[in-house]
Order: structure tokens, then C-alpha cells, then sequence
């Protein structure tokens, strides 16, 4: 079975960049749709993005279109999610999830396959 594994979190200052990963392993990418959800303290997760597998196009939520960018790399069995700049307010645990489906694609039910998350802390 595919397992996921995010990586690249870490503490920023406002304003400042980070790229985080997501790499399968025990499978390969392809095929797969890639979400990137986020949970803030003593909030719910939330959908931010995700990237078909098929067509490669991207879906953002608002709150991060325009400063943050999905992408893939099938070859390396690698999602990532480019953030720039940050807000404290994007500090949260960041998780990449994966699903076969191409639909519903803003709700956690629709991913089975799911990370153990990677801390962004937006702080001067």
C-alpha cells in the first residue's frame, strides 16, 4: 500500500517562503490526486489545494490562490506546495493527501491515502 510522508516545514518569518513535499512510497504517483489540507490550532483541517493526477490541473482555495502553488514531479513520486509570502495566519499542520477520484476534490472523505503532517509557523 502507498504510504505518504510530507516534508519542508519549519519556522519563517512573515513575508518569507517555504516549499513543502509530499513523497509516496510503496506505490508511484501518477495516478494519483494530490490535496494539501492544513489544520491551525483548535481549528478544523481545510482544503487548500490540490493537483489532478490525469490533467495535472490545479484547484486553489482562496485563501492561499495566488501566493501558493501546487505542483508534481511523477517521476520522482513527489508533490510539493510552494508557499509565498506567508502570514502568521498560514501557520498550521500542513498534510498532503492522495485519491484515485477527480471530483470532490475540497473534502477530506474523498482522500483515503493521507500523511502524518509537517509544522509551518509563520513568526517574527
Amino acid at each position: 500500500q502507498a504510504h505518504f510522508v510530507e516534508s519542508g516545514g519549519g519556522l519563517v518569518q512573515p513575508g518569507g517562503s517555504l516549499r513543502l513535499s509530499c513523497t509516496v512510497s510503496g506505490g508511484t504517483l501518477d495516478h494519483y490526486t494530490i490535496g494539501w489540507f492544513r489544520q491551525a490550532p483548535g481549528g478544523e483541517r481545510k482544503w487548500i489545494a490540490c493537483i489532478r493526477g490525469s490533467t495535472k490541473s490545479e484547484t486553489y482555495a482562496d485563501s492561499v490562490k495566488g501566493r501558493f502553488t501546487i505542483s508534481r514531479d511523477d517521476v520522482k513520486n513527489t508533490a510539493y506546495l510552494q508557499m509565498n509570502n506567508l502570514t502568521p495566519e498560514d501557520s498550521a499542520l500542513y498534510y498532503c493527501a492522495a485519491t484515485y477520484n477527480t471530483v470532490l476534490l475540497t473534502r477530506e472523505g474523498t482522500y483515503p491515502y493521507w500523511g502524518q503532517g509537517t509544522q509551518v509557523t509563520v513568526s517574527s
